[in-house]
């Protein structure tokens, strides 16, 4: 068995978009799981969309810097997570990530793992297509994509959220803070990235 020393460590980005602290719950749960591992985690966030070409300055998530391109060229791994919106992801996320070319030109990311994470109104809103639409323009950057196996035993108790492709959130009446398995995905999530990050770094 692959052993982890104290002394091995890695730098794992978390960035996300929340408008309505939904997807900020999944982040913080993922943080708790790569910061179990000894490993540093980074949670930033990105702007609002007020356009096609126009941002604001702030987010919904004032307490939060927001994400840069040199966050990006000096992580580790890259955790992103983005609420659903018509089973794809928010602009916010897909404004930050096409302005990423001069990364895939220089190739900075290929090699590195990364991890996504999404939540829904809805019970079939579409979380895996906007786990899909995230992972797309990483593979072209060249990096790893990281999802839940299913011998995790909440895949076998969830009524909620949970995929093997990321970890997820409904966000009901009946189910509005992270259920018990959700935050078990969500933390499943943080240490898996992190373990590997640390495995590809040294």
């Amino acid at each position: 068995m692959y052993r982890i020393s104290r002394n091995m460590t890695a730098k794992i980005l978390i960035v996300y978009y929340s408008l309505h602290g939904s997807t900020k719950m999944l982040a913080n749960e993922i943080a708790l799981g790569v910061e179990s591992t000894g490993c540093e985690s980074v949670i930033r966030t990105v702007p609002k969309v007020l356009s096609e070409l126009k941002t604001e300055t702030s987010s919904n998530n004032a307490d939060l810097p927001m994400t840069t391109k040199d966050d990006l060229m000096t992580c580790d791994a890259l955790i992103l997570g983005s609420p659903c919106r018509f089973g794809n992801s928010a602009a916010s996320i897909k404004f930050f990530l096409d302005s990423t070319s001069d990364i895939w030109l220089s190739g900075k990311l290929s090699g590195k793992p990364f991890g996504l994470f999404t939540s829904t109104s809805t019970l079939h809103g579409g979380q895996e297509t906007t786990l899909l639409s995230m992972a797309l323009p990483l593979i072209h950057h060249g990096m790893l994509w990281v999802g839940l196996p299913a011998t995790i035993p909440a895949f076998k108790n969830t009524k909620t959220g949970g995929s093997y492709y990321g970890a997820t959130h409904v966000h009901t009446d009946w189910n509005q803070t992270l259920s018990k398995e959700e935050k078990i995905f969500a933390n499943e999530l943080g240490k898996r990235v992190a373990q590997i990050a640390i495995k590809l770094k040294h």
